[in-house]
């Protein structure tokens, strides 16, 4: 009687330990388009359309019947697709994008090691820390007078600009990342040689990702809403024309179907990035700490997803 009790408790544990091993473990395998469509691609269609319905039923019910307020859906699209086959549109696009992404890139490179600093220097925190919050909650539109005055027209007053608005928030995010990584990690780093530069880079930047990710989108967002402010306040030539200059240009000439059009683009490559580029970060940092994984069996779960499948034991009352 022994024995067996022994063996049945062999054979549950083993049961265990290989359910928590098909939980811990991300399996590969390509997702149904099924899926794919009705949870990610479905929702946004939808949205666009009950968007572009209301729109058109405001013109079509005359709630709104003047088209130098609200101009229609096609409207726009004409003028739209215009600019697409007159080779306008995507210069327009390129010159704010090219110009975003490279201030961001610099913001980074100015964001991480301060925020390091203030996180890790008591002074610094007590100094800067202030100015930071400060700073992230100045309005961005505000940089743009002095900037012009300070640096001219050209693309470093544009940079200028976006540094002031995108650096706080990327050092905000990471002094928060940092204060959330747990004593043990560093001590256990410490412990293992990973001091200096090492400890930073294998410990503290790994542990503090989901808050300096959290920064970097933010400081994106800061970004793009400071070069949008600077394009529409600083007007030359020598700038070329990107979505902001585009949209003053079209409020100089009361073209609501052109202000329209540049208010979708600015909208369209903000979101474009966002999916592109911090949707698919986000998505790796969370699989890697294990709150995101990929499972292909067929098994359901309770909530209608696809998962690996477990048989719950009933309790054996002796």
């Amino acid at each position: 009687m022994a024995g067996t009790d022994t063996k049945t408790a062999a054979a549950e544990t083993r049961s265990v330990g290989a359910g928590l091993d098909a939980l811990e473990t991300a399996q590969s395998g390509r997702t149904p388009f099924r899926r794919t469509f009705v949870h990610k691609i479905l929702p946004p269609i939808t949205a666009l359309l009950v968007v572009w319905g209301i729109w058109q039923g405001l013109i079509t019910f005359k709630i709104v019947d003047d088209p130098t307020k609200l101009p229609t859906p096609a409207a726009v699209w004409h003028v739209v697709r215009d600019d697409w086959f007159q080779g306008k549109l995507l210069d327009y696009i390129w010159t704010s994008v090219s110009r975003g992404l490279l201030g961001f890139c610099l913001a980074l490179l100015i964001g991480t090691p301060l925020g390091l600093l203030v996180a890790r220097v008591r002074f610094l925190r007590a100094a800067v820390g202030p100015i930071l919050s400060g700073l992230q909650s100045l309005p961005s539109v505000a940089w743009v007078p002095p900037a012009v005055i300070w640096l001219g027209l050209d693309d470093s007053m544009m940079y200028a600009v976006i540094l002031l608005g995108a650096v706080p928030s990327i050092t905000n995010g990471l002094v928060s990342g940092v204060d959330q990584v747990p004593p043990l990690f560093l001590r256990a780093g410490r412990t293992m040689g990973a001091t200096g530069l090492k400890g930073i880079w294998h410990v503290t930047l790994p542990a503090a990702l989901p808050g300096y990710l959290a920064g970097m989108k933010q400081g994106w967002a800061f970004s793009w809403r400071s070069l949008m402010a600077a394009e529409i306040i600083a007007s030359s030539p020598d700038l070329g024309v990107g979505l902001g200059q585009l949209l003053e240009n079209a409020r100089t000439a009361s073209d609501m179907a052109m202000v329209f059009e540049a208010i979708l683009l600015i909208l369209f490559v903000g979101t474009a990035i966002d999916l592109i580029v911090f949707s698919p970060l986000e998505r790796c940092v969370l699989r890697s700490r294990g709150l995101l994984t990929k499972n292909t069996n067929p098994a359901t779960n309770e909530n209608g997803g696809v998962g690996v499948a477990f048989t719950r034991r009933a309790p054996r009352w002796r």
